[in-house]
């Protein structure tokens, strides 16, 4: 399957109060792997960006002020997303500020990318898949191991190259963990080498039991948790003799 992982930048937000898009960054996928095609540009959106956008991405008025306009990139830009998947974290914001870019243009064809490319949120997969934590792609970076350390500010191409390593391994099952070594599959997994046996002539393991001292404290621990919960702890439960069956 051909993917496309992409983000934009805007003037701010929302769309219907009249901003645009600024920057557009987009990195393909074919079979999970990264082709090394991408299609990045800068936008002159014809209006003031937001203070507040500055402040995430960086891009200002002057910057922009020679870009070419969305008109001038739009073949391009759809040739390259048709028919793909598209990948975005939170979709719903990138996608309606394309869809509205092409209605500008009077492209009615095109103003709903639902209709040419199937549609992947990684915010609403990630939600699914760590529910009551944070999602955005910072936390995830963190929660997965990516390394985000050049994003010191959005930038479209730089969000949509983290987020594809972000989905790559949020999706490829294990990938840091293994039993041993770190084999591959050439799908980006890393494999658990083969189970190795222990030598049956070993030496026996060592077993360390806690001092009266260290059970002491421990006792006293449980005996704080206990009183703050209101009730014995699971431990002490773990411990309890079992009762006999009634007979």
């Amino acid at each position: 399957m051909r993917s496309v992982v992409l983000d934009t930048e805007t003037t701010g937000m929302p769309v219907t109060d009249g901003h645009r898009i600024i920057e557009i960054g987009c990195v393909e996928l074919e079979g999970r792997r990264l082709t090394g095609r991408h299609f990045h540009v800068y936008l002159n959106p014809d209006r003031e960006i937001d203070e507040g956008a500055i402040a995430v991405h960086g891009i200002t008025n002057e910057f922009v002020a020679d870009k070419p306009r969305f008109k001038d990139v739009a073949d391009e830009f759809f040739a390259f997303i048709e028919g793909a998947q598209l990948i975005i974290h939170n979709a719903a914001f990138d996608v309606g500020f394309i869809n509205n870019e092409f209605a500008l243009l009077g492209q009615s064809e095109r103003s709903d990318v639902s209709d040419y490319c199937s549609i992947l949120d990684t915010l609403l997969m990630a939600r699914e898949r760590h529910p009551g934590q944070r999602n955005n792609l910072d936390a995830l970076c963190k929660r997965y191991g990516v390394d985000n350390s050049g994003r010191d500010l959005h930038g479209a191409l730089l969000d949509a190259e983290i987020l594809a390593d972000v989905y790559l391994t949020m999706t490829g099952g294990q990938t840091h963990l293994s039993l041993a070594g770190d084999g591959g599959d050439g799908s980006g997994r890393v494999l658990p080498s083969p189970i190795r046996r222990l030598d049956p002539n070993r030496a026996p393991i060592r077993v360390l039991r806690a001092s009266e001292e260290e059970l002491a404290a421990h006792a006293a621990r449980l005996a704080i948790i206990e009183k703050s919960a209101g009730g014995p702890s699971l431990w002490a439960k773990m411990e309890a003799p079992a009762e006999e069956p009634a007979s």
